[in-house]
């Protein structure tokens, strides 16, 4: 039996949260713990914005940043293909429904659905915004029943997505998270906040 829990505040449009993955990935198979995704909603929708020159030039800067710092890739093809894309949408609606998708048909994957969304866009240069994108991306995955729902339009999807991005807006409110990522660990000592600093190196 797990004797801890691990709720991630996450958005998976933020580059530090892709820089982090290594370690999730080892915190998802720890026996002793266990691993639920809380997006933020931090970049979706409302939170998202228009690519422009400055930003997506702040963008890679950081990214580079955060390449050095934890050795996950950010390839020229995406700076090209998708940073180079001025005009088009930073907003990660797409894939935090594409989260919430998963965990409802089939939970256990979800965390590695996160890495194939963040791989797709970091590595892949694919433009994760798009619905129809992230859905033939959980095909790859074989994950069709999710592609599906994605795909759907379905209501009790979007009113199951929205409230999960109220529980994780509440807990980042609660303990204080200035941004993500950031992990909320509970043992039987109650529970606590991490920073996300805590998840570049060992």
């Amino acid at each position: 039996m797990p004797t801890k829990t691990i709720t991630y505040l996450l958005d998976p449009l933020c580059g530090w949260c892709y820089g982090a993955s290594p370690v999730l990935q080892q915190l998802g198979r720890h026996p002793g713990m266990r691993l639920e995704l809380a997006p933020t909603g931090l970049f979706a929708g409302q939170g998202g914005r228009t690519l422009d020159a400055a930003f997506a030039d702040y963008a890679w800067a950081n990214d580079m940043r955060i390449e050095k710092l934890t050795g996950q890739r950010f390839t020229p093809e995406y700076r090209t293909r998708v940073l180079g894309k001025l005009g088009s949408r930073f907003d990660s609606a797409a894939t935090t429904l594409a989260l919430t998708a998963v965990l409802r048909t089939a939970p256990q994957r979800e965390l590695e659905a996160l890495k194939v969304l963040q791989e797709a866009r970091y590595v892949h240069a694919l433009d994760t915004g798009d619905m129809a994108v992230v859905a033939q991306l959980l095909r790859g995955m074989e994950l069709d029943a999710a592609a599906d729902l994605l795909l759907a339009d379905d209501a009790q999807l979007s009113a199951a997505n929205a409230a999960r991005l109220i529980k994780a807006q509440g807990l980042k409110q609660a303990f204080g998270a200035q941004g993500v990522p950031a992990l909320i660990v509970t043992d039987d000592k109650g529970s606590r906040l991490l920073r996300g600093n805590s998840l570049y190196g060992s």
